[in-house]
């Protein structure tokens, strides 16, 4: 199938690529379909800035390059996405889900290789390798939350290019001092002889720092992506990304790395990840110095509330995300760790290939409403209803099924995996549900809020896992307090959305982003 280029002559698709169309038409004609564009021909297509500008760098590259067969590739699959993207933009569909369909079709294909390879990598290693790894993983992913201090929330406000420049500025800058200190502090630990550090490996320790940052800078490229709607292009890096590392552990492991090649593949992955996307979407360069400037201070003092209310709550959620893998390791062993890593793996892939598609596109279309009309009502019911009908059916799935499905895909080692799943189950439901609809409270300046939600889930956390019963009986309780504050969170995030006050006073004295 493809498209008539006359009935497409406002788009920015540069002119040899409809040359390219009508030399492939004539030399096989049966391989096209002929349709009817003219309904489509009648209503402008919108590109966004992200796309002019990339659009001209390509032409650029495309003029420069030799046309061996890889950079021809390359430019190829550029082009397919801008045909993809103008062929979205015409369909008959909201735009909440245009928005959506994009992002989902990227997410689904980037999640699809680590699925596809986990039963083969759950056979070339053990749980205790994967506990090794997923530990390290989570280290990552909270200093990354605290190296961005949730500046990139802020980039999706601000569409000035010098704004956004100053803001991956910033954000590079302190990625960089929190890489560099907590691979001083891993080091130091480890020498100290502190028991839990000690049983990384020093690879692990080497690399703490430059998984952070990596983590760090692509949440920065993806806020930026979402901030000009590319979301096709954060598809493509997502699925580099994601391919890399699952190809890469995949072939690591089985020449015989050892427990490094899960950790080696990750860095590998996020590399690529990070080049592809600033390829793809030619973002602002930062400008590094020893000390932030004047304007990166301006910047940090305007968007203060960022990290003095959601700095503080982003990290409390993520380490209330990440602390109970840490707490298993640490009271159960690296082997309960690798079981329960594997449980969060089949529990989060839902999450990830759907939630997070819908939060991307709910962030645009929130910020929007709440800028023109005073409230996202709307955006919050229509991504309520999406979200609960997508969240039904996995969840009853993996309660019903999840144990047998363990054993059967990964091997009989992980079956008891499956039976953690089950007990879990009904939390990352509500999780699937109310994460992406949290972002209302950025939205409505509430972040005081949220801050006062995530200290009250942060001491459920803790005080669930360091409770002295069995791993299965500490899950059945995190299992039904966590699923109290969820509902809790969904009701506040709805009011919220309204633009509706708590009682007599609103709480949160944080101004919204309509109000500045």
């Amino acid at each position: 199938m493809v498209i008539n280029p006359a009935d497409l002559s406002d788009t920015i698709i540069p002119q040899e690529d409809i040359e390219d169309v009508e030399r492939s038409k004539e030399a096989a004609p049966s391989n096209f379909q002929e349709i009817d564009w003219s309904p489509l021909a009648r209503r402008p297509i919108r590109i966004g800035q992200a796309d002019c500008k990339c659009a001209k760098d390509f032409s650029k590259k495309a003029r420069l390059l030799p046309r061996s067969h890889t950079s021809y590739s390359l430019m190829s699959c550029i082009r397919l996405g801008m045909w993809y993207k103008a062929i979205i933009a015409n369909m008959n569909l909201p735009v909440f889900w245009k928005h959506a369909t994009t992002v989902l079709t990227g997410t689904v294909l980037a999640q699809a290789l680590p699925i596809l390879v986990s039963p083969l990598i759950t056979r070339l290693c053990t749980p205790a390798d994967l506990g090794e790894f997923s530990v390290w993983l989570g280290i990552i992913a909270i200093t990354a939350t605290v190296a961005t201090l949730r500046l990139e929330a802020a980039m999706i406000l601000d569409h000035d290019s010098d704004e956004q420049q100053t803001c991956f500025s910033v954000i590079a800058y302190f990625s960089t001092l929190f890489a560099v200190g907590i691979t001083v502090l891993a080091i130091f630990g480890h020498l100290a002889g502190i028991p839990q550090v000690q049983q990384m490996s020093w690879l692990g320790l080497m690399t703490v720092g430059l998984g952070a940052w990596l983590m760090a800078y692509n949440s920065a490229l993806v806020a930026y992506a979402t901030s000009y709607n590319a979301f096709s292009k954060t598809a493509m890096a997502k699925i580099c990304s994601a391919g890399t590392i699952a190809l890469g552990q995949l072939v690591l492991l089985f020449v015989g790395v050892g427990s490094g090649a899960l950790l080696a593949g990750q860095i590998l992955g996020m590399t690529i990840g990070i080049v592809a996307a600033m390829f793809l979407l030619s973002p602002p360069r930062p400008s590094l110095a020893l000390v932030p400037t004047r304007s990166q201070l301006n910047y940090l003092k305007k968007h203060q509330s960022f990290w003095r209310f959601s700095l503080p709550a982003g990290l409390l959620n993520t380490a209330a995300g990440k602390f109970p893998l840490f707490l298993v390791g640490a009271k159960y062993g690296l082997f309960a760790a690798g079981l329960f890593a594997l449980t969060e793996r089949i529990l989060t892939a839902p999450i990830s290939l759907l939630a997070a598609s819908v939060l991307e596109v709910f962030k645009r279309q929130s910020v929007h409403e709440y800028q023109t009309l005073g409230n996202c009502r709307d955006a919050f019911r229509s991504t309520f209803k999406a979200l609960v009908l997508l969240g039904s059916g996995p969840a009853l799935f993996i309660f019903l099924f999840a144990p047998d499905l363990c054993a059967w895909v990964f091997g009989k080692p992980w079956r008891e995996a499956g039976e953690f799943a089950r007990i879990l189950a009904p939390l990352y439901f509500l999780n699937f549900v109310a994460s992406p609809l949290s972002y209302v409270f950025f939205v409505a300046g509430k972040q005081k809020t949220e801050l006062m939600w995530q200290v009250a889930l942060f001491i459920t956390t803790i005080s669930v896992f360091l409770a002295p019963l069995s791993l299965k009986q500490v899950l059945v309780n995190y299992t039904l307090a966590y699923s109290i504050l969820y509902l809790v969170y969904l009701y506040l995030s709805y009011r919220f959305s309204k633009n509706a006050p708590l009682g007599p006073a609103r709480l949160g004295n944080s101004q919204s982003i309509n109000g500045g």
